[in-house]
């Protein structure tokens, strides 16, 4: 007998852009992503040469950080900052360093290879369906 269940399977690459795209300090890329059974915006940048990538949820309320389309970092390119709050983020690790804040943005794990970023899928992170 087959067994016909869906199985998740994890820590499968989801191509996310060319890596040229994200800047140093720069735009944020942005993705949707299925986080616990939520439809859920997430993002990727590029900080001190590494690509990192975040659920795009503060800690202090559930909202996206960005203050203009895509732009999560300050002014220097130092930080990430929620626009409704205030709270700030280390960029390479997602740990709130101010504001209304506590813990640490949730992190997925990104990987970049001839020239592609990819993010990988988790038990609780999957792709959105189409």
């Amino acid at each position: 007998m087959v067994d016909l269940q869906f199985k998740p399977v994890t820590n499968e690459l989801q191509r996310l852009c060319k890596a040229v795209k994200l800047l140093e300090g720069g735009l944020a890329v942005p993705f949707d992503v299925n986080f616990a059974g939520q439809t859920c915006r997430a993002f990727a940048i590029r900080y001190e040469g590494m690509v990192q990538a975040y659920l795009n949820r503060c800690t202090h309320v559930a909202m996206e950080l960005d203050w203009q389309p895509n732009q999560i970092f300050d002014d220097s390119g130092q930080w990430l900052l929620c626009a409704s709050h205030g709270a700030a983020y280390r960029p390479e690790t997602g740990q709130c360093v101010g504001g209304p804040c506590q813990g640490s943005l949730v992190k997925i794990k990104v990987s970049e290879r001839d020239g592609v970023v990819y993010w990988h899928s988790a038990d609780n992170l999957k792709p959105v369906p189409f």
